[in-house]
């Protein structure tokens, strides 16, 4: 009987010297919810990895796919939670690959669909960040993530949601969705954390794609609890 194939998998390193951070997720290409192979993932790990490191933060990754930012806020000392879609068993277990690449077999991975409030959702427990790579990717899924999102910040009004997404269209805007979910975004120049490269993490991504990253929080929050627009100051 043949052996099964071993998964293929692509290797990122953070930083450099001998605190750097070595992270493998599984190649799954073309598939769908692998959108953490495309163009932006290595950008909120690029700013994870020296954030979270020993803080013990609560992270949660939404539409996590191979889980490149989750895997390494786990790494870096996050209690972290994995999720996507629950109507995508590919994706999950793509995280799960991702957990055991990593020796992380301890983070939980659970379903979660855009836009369904489910007992699941409203039992978790308190979090800190709420990641989310290139989740933006159709404009179709737009208002279940901001409604998923909404639900998650009003059980946690001092959490913030980082997310970073692939220009794929001028047209396309969430800032009418945020107005009426009363959530509010910072911009996140790139250049602020040394993200603004061709290659990042040792990886050849995100090539010649233009990557945009936002923190989003509630409207009604005055600033926000962990990062604030003054800690991505350029002077």
């Amino acid at each position: 009987m043949a052996e099964p194939r071993r998964r293929r998998a692509r290797r990122y390193r953070f930083e450099d010297g001998p605190a750097a951070l070595a992270v493998r997720v599984p190649e799954v290409p073309g598939a769908a919810g692998t959108r953490g192979t495309a163009g932006a993932p290595g950008t909120p790990a690029q700013r994870l990895a020296p954030c979270l490191a020993g803080a013990g933060l609560a992270v949660r990754h939404i539409g996590a796919g191979v889980s490149l930012p989750g895997v390494v806020a786990a790494r870096c000392g996050a209690r972290v939670i994995l999720s996507d879609s629950e109507e995508l068993p590919q994706c999950l277990r793509s995280c799960r690959s991702s957990c055991l690449m990593n020796r992380q077999p301890h983070v939980p991975v659970l379903g979660l669909t855009w836009g369904r409030v489910s007992p699941e959702l409203l039992s978790l427990a308190p979090i800190d960040i709420i990641l989310g790579s290139d989740v933006f990717f159709d404009p179709k899924d737009f208002e279940d993530i901001l409604t998923t999102i909404y639900f998650l910040l009003e059980k946690n009004p001092h959490a913030q949601f980082w997310t970073t997404y692939q220009v794929r269209s001028a047209d396309w805007s969430i800032e009418a969705l945020l107005h009426k979910w009363k959530l509010k975004s910072i911009h996140v120049p790139l250049h602020s954390f040394g993200a603004d490269k061709e290659h990042l993490a040792s990886s050849s991504m995100p090539g010649r794609h233009t990557v945009e990253m936002m923190i989003i929080s509630p409207a009604r929050s005055e600033g926000t609890s962990l990062y604030s627009t003054s800690d991505f100051s350029t002077t």
